[in-house]
């Protein structure tokens, strides 16, 4: 899939928490291709463009979500709010990114997110929903604490409609007893942690995570322990990040 800038036209800027917005691109369909998993850039100058993964799956009426985390200390973000909400439009690159669900696979997914590392496991599970409703899908989130899971009615609707998948909120201060529902549950702890102490074998699926490289790496090296395949795990970070080995030998590794 061969790569283009054009100028799209911001049709939304909605403030999802404190620290996260959401934000809606519209552009011509044939130029907004891309698929579930990738991410485009946008242009701040010359001199700067700035990755975001597309928290859409692709629906070829040439619109595209983003879930863009502003912190006002950064200038880089204050400039971008700045531009999406002033100048209602924005130079665009895309797509860009090799984390893609396999169209031969049919193994159930994992899909690990911290904090707007989310986006890119939203636009997965809508593609993986929309190939096969029954599919299973273990949807985990991560955030320091429960205010910052900005759409989390959307997973728990997905929990509800559709029954292979499962929502696990993570937040490092806790969640409240009412967070639990049917196919829904919440863990304290960091991420890895909570893995490490919820699953047990996790050979069967295709995995594919978003977020820092420490925290990718974290999570990498815990379910290396618990069967992880190192040819059916999926990050970015392991592009932009790489180690080597990307998963470690298991034989290296004691169970958490």
């Amino acid at each position: 899939m061969s790569s283009c800038t054009l100028t799209c036209r911001v049709a939304e800027v909605e403030d999802l928490t404190s620290d996260v917005m959401g934000v809606r691109l519209e552009g011509r369909s044939e130029a907004m291709v891309h698929e579930a998993g990738q991410y485009l850039e946008l242009k701040l100058d010359e001199d700067t463009w700035v990755p975001f993964s597309i928290a859409s799956a692709p629906s070829g009426d040439g619109v595209l979500e983003l879930h863009i985390q502003h912190w006002p200390e950064r200038r880089n973000t204050a400039r971008l709010r700045e531009m999406l909400i002033e100048a209602r439009q924005v130079m665009v690159h895309l797509p860009g990114g090799d984390c893609l669900l396999d169209p031969d696979s049919r193994r159930p997914l994992l899909l690990v997110g911290a904090g707007t590392g989310y986006a890119q496991m939203k636009a997965l599970a809508e593609a993986a929903l929309r190939e096969d409703p029954q599919r299973r899908i273990e949807l985990w989130w991560a955030a320091r604490e429960r205010r910052d899971l900005y759409l989390e009615s959307l997973p728990r609707e997905w929990a509800a409609q559709y029954p292979g998948v499962h929502f696990h909120g993570v937040s490092e201060l806790g969640m409240h007893a009412d967070f639990d529902d049917e196919a829904v549950t919440g863990h304290q702890g960091r991420i890895d942690q909570a893995l490490a102490s919820q699953l047990d074998d996790v050979s069967a699926y295709d995995v594919y995570l978003c977020g820092s490289p420490g925290m990718v790496y974290a999570c990498v090296d815990v379910l290396a322990s618990l069967g992880l395949r190192p040819n059916r795990v999926f990050s970015d970070v392991f592009a932009y990040a790489p180690r080597d080995p990307l998963v470690p030998v298991v034989g290296n590794l004691s169970r958490k």
